[in-house]
C-alpha cells in the first residue's frame, strides 16, 4: 500500500522490511538516503552525511609544522666592533668612538670616561686664562699645572666650577699664607704626636700621616688647624715625582667625643676638600669605638662622595679588614700599633729636628722666587698691596672661614 503524497511528486522509494547487514562503522542506511519526506511540512529535504567516526580504521593524518632552513649568522670582526654612540660628556653631548670615551676595567664594567691628554691640556690652558696673573711669588708657585689639573679633577673637568673652587683656595692662601708656617709656630701642637708623618710611605710611595685625635693638648682651633695645614704642606713636600696623593692613619686610642670638637672636624673637611683636592688617597679608621659611630653619622654629611669613598673602617679582630693593612703597607715598617712589626713610637726630639730639616727644604725650594730669609721684611710690606689688589678679583669667590677671625693668620718669623 502506497501512502498518500502531494501530487505531482514521485512517490518515495518503498522501504525494505528486511534488516540489513552493518559493518564496523556503518550507519543506518536511513541517514545515506539523499532525500527524506517530512510530513510536517509535506515537502521533501537533503541531509548531507555524518563525518566519519574517531574509531575509524583510518585515523586522521597529525598536522606537522613547515620545517624552514635554520640560517646561522655570521659577524666579521670589524662588525664586533661597538658602534660609535652619543654620550654626555662633561661639556655636552659628544659622539665617541669606542676607544676615545671608554674603556673596560678589571671587573668587567664600564669606566669612567677619561679625557685625552690634548683636551686635558686644553682645559688647564683655559682654567689657566679664567684666573689671571698674581703678583704674589707663592700664588704662582701653587697655579701650577698639576695643581689646577687636580682643580680640574676635583670637579669633573668643569672649568667653570674649578675656577670657583681654585679662586677660593687662593684667597684662602693669600690669607693664611701655609708656605710661611714654621716648626717654631706649632712645636707647641706637635709635643704630644697627636699628628705626624710617619718616616716610611706605602707600598705605592704615598706620603703617612699618622693622626692620634685622643692625644689632643690644646684648645685653640686656630692653632689645631695651623698645626694640620704645616703637616699636610710637608707632607706634599716629600712626595716622589710620579705621586701625588697621601695616606691617612688614624688611631683612636684614648679617643672620645670631647677630643674632637664638631666644629674643628667641619674645618678640618673643609680645608681638605677645598684648598687640597685630590690629596687624599686613603683614609684608614683604626679600631675606632663603638661610640664613634654616632660622630661618623655627624660628619659624614660634610664629606663628598669621593672622599667618603677613601674611608676605610679597619679592625683588629677582623681578618678581612686586616688584610687592607697588608696590601697597603709594608708590615715591617708599619707601626706596632696599626698591626705592624716596627715597635717605634713617636719621638718629640728626633721629629722636630726632622720638621727643621723639611723647612730649611722648604726655604731652598722658593729661594729663586721668594727668598726666606732675604726678602721677609721685602713681603711683609708687599703682601698687604698683593692680597688687596688680588682681592678684588676674588671677591665673588667662597674660602673656608675661620671660627676665630684675624687669629687665622700666622705669625711670621723674622
Amino acid at each position: 500500500m502506497v501512502a498518500d503524497h502531494p501530487p505531482g511528486l514521485a512517490p518515495p522509494p518503498p522501504v525494505s522490511t528486511s534488516t540489513p547487514t552493518r559493518g564496523v562503522g556503518d550507519l543506518p542506511p536511513v541517514a545515506h538516503a539523499e532525500h527524506l519526506f517530512c510530513p510536517l511540512f509535506h515537502a521533501p529535504f537533503s541531509i548531507a552525511p555524518p563525518p566519519a567516526p574517531l574509531h575509524t580504521s583510518t585515523p586522521f593524518p597529525t598536522p606537522t609544522r613547515p620545517q624552514l632552513p635554520r640560517l646561522r649568522l655570521f659577524r666579521s670582526r670589524s662588525s664586533r666592533l661597538p658602534r660609535p654612540r652619543a654620550v654626555e660628556s662633561r661639556n655636552g653631548p659628544q659622539l665617541h668612538s669606542c676607544g676615545a670615551a671608554y674603556f673596560k676595567s678589571s671587573n668587567g664594567g664600564t669606566a669612567e670616561k677619561n679625557s685625552s691628554l690634548d683636551e686635558q691640556q686644553e682645559k688647564i690652558s683655559e682654567l689657566r686664562k679664567e684666573l689671571g696673573e698674581h703678583l704674589s711669588p707663592a700664588i704662582q708657585d701653587f697655579l701650577s699645572d698639576a695643581s689646577l689639573s687636580r682643580f680640574l679633577r676635583a670637579r669633573n673637568w668643569n672649568v667653570q666650577k674649578a675656577s670657583k673652587m681654585m679662586k677660593g683656595a687662593v684667597k684662602w692662601r693669600l690669607a693664611f699664607k701655609p708656605e710661611n708656617i714654621f716648626w717654631e709656630d706649632i712645636a707647641q701642637e706637635a709635643e704630644t704626636g697627636k699628628i705626624y708623618r710617619a718616616d716610611y710611605k706605602d707600598k705605592h710611595g704615598r706620603t703617612v700621616l699618622v693622626l692620634r685625635p685622643g692625644l689632643e693638648n690644646t684648645t685653640s682651633a686656630t692653632g689645631q688647624i695651623k698645626y694640620l695645614v704645616y703637616s699636610l704642606e710637608k707632607a706634599i713636600m716629600n712626595l716622589p715625582e710620579d705621586q701625588e696623593k697621601m695616606v691617612w692613619l688614624t688611631d683612636f686610642q684614648c679617643w672620645t667625643l670631647g677630643s674632637t670638637p664638631l666644629k674643628v672636624t667641619r674645618e678640618t673637611v673643609n680645608v681638605l676638600q677645598d684648598c687640597y683636592p685630590e690629596r687624599l688617597g686613603l683614609a684608614i679608621l683604626y679600631n675606632p669605638p663603638r661610640i664613634f659611630e654616632s660622630f661618623w653619622k655627624i660628619v659624614k654629611p660634610f664629606l663628598d662622595h669621593e672622599t667618603r669613598k677613601k674611608v676605610k673602617f679597619v679592625y683588629s679582630n677582623d681578618k678581612e679588614s686586616q688584610k687592607i693593612m697588608a696590601e697597603v703597607f709594608d708590615m715591617e715598617q708599619l707601626d706596632s700599633a696599626f698591626g705592624g712589626k716596627n715597635p717605634a713610637t713617636f719621638e718629640y726630639n728626633s721629629y722636630a729636628e726632622r720638621m727643621q730639616e723639611d723647612d730649611k727644604k722648604m726655604g731652598s725650594l722658593h729661594s729663586s722666587t721668594d727668598s726666606l730669609h732675604g726678602s721677609v721684611a721685602k713681603e711683609a710690606n708687599g703682601a698687604d698691596s698683593d692680597a688687596s689688589s688680588e682681592a678684588s678679583f676674588y671677591s665673588g669667590s667662597e674660602s673656608p672661614k675661620h671660627e676665630e677671625g684675624e687669629d687665622t693668620v700666622p705669625r711670621k718669623n723674622s
